[in-house]
């Protein structure tokens, strides 16, 4: 038995992809889960009967644009009403809107930063409170590769993500002398519906640039997630790549 069981945990942007593999991943450590949403409810309920009927834990589809802040504390209320008591959470809700920097709007650069960077002070300012209480408070803020190297006609997007590392730097210092540790988790090339949108010949050229020579999978995210949640008592401020080799 994990000792995680009968922890809480709320995921952003949990309904699918990433998301929806860590939701499974921490489901099966015993953790009860709030699953954020913003548009897609029957994936959200979907994946909640699936992890309470396979895992046996309690779970809760809770509908939230965590790009804004009262719904961000909505979402963070819930939980906290619905379990008394919060101990992980994951910042993965995120969009991207690629555009080279000319054609890139003012309209695409404010919602890229909304929803992947201002959703993580919303969320974790109005959860960390409850953190605290917890004996073993844990932040994981899933970034990406994009926010250590760039990446083409993705200045907002990068801009978004890096901001996430240094977010998680600056607040694991804070929190340092708590029980809460503060991390990030940068991905690579990760197959999901946005891969999955990359014309065939694009993805061959890719994959040619990826040291294992392959795309990485949700799940090998959710495990170092896992891996951060339940053995991570000892590192905090940092960002674990998970990228197959491509950016050391």
């Amino acid at each position: 038995m994990s000792h995680l069981q009968g922890f809480v945990g709320i995921v952003t942007g949990g309904s699918r992809g990433i998301g929806a593999s860590i939701v499974r991943e921490l489901a099966q450590q015993g953790v009860h889960l709030v699953i954020n949403y913003q548009c897609n409810a029957d994936a959200a309920e979907t994946l909640v009967q699936e992890v309470q009927e396979e895992f046996g834990v309690k779970a809760l589809a809770v509908q939230a644009d965590v790009s804004l802040e009262s719904d961000a504390k909505r979402l963070v209320h819930t939980a906290k009403k619905s379990f008394n008591r919060l101990d992980i959470l994951v910042n993965n809700a995120g969009i991207t809107r690629d555009r080279t920097f000319k054609k890139l709007s003012v309209e695409d650069w404010n919602k890229v930063i909304e929803v992947n960077l201002n959703s993580v002070f919303y969320v974790t300012h109005s959860a960390l409170p409850y953190l605290q209480e917890s004996p073993q408070g844990r932040i994981v803020n899933i970034s990406s590769i994009i926010g250590q190297a760039g990446g083409f006609g993705q200045t907002n997007y990068s801009a978004a993500k890096a901001g996430m590392i240094g977010f998680t730097k600056s607040l694991a210092l804070e929190l340092a002398k708590t029980a809460v540790t503060v991390n990030s988790i940068c991905p690579g090339f990760i197959e999901t519906d946005m891969l999955a949108y990359v014309p065939e010949e694009v993805r061959e050229q890719i994959k040619s640039r990826i040291p294992q020579r392959r795309f990485g999978q949700p799940e090998e995210i959710a495990k170092a997630v896992s891996f951060l949640v339940k053995d991570g008592g000892y590192i905090t401020g940092q960002s674990l790549n998970v990228n197959g080799g491509l950016y050391m």
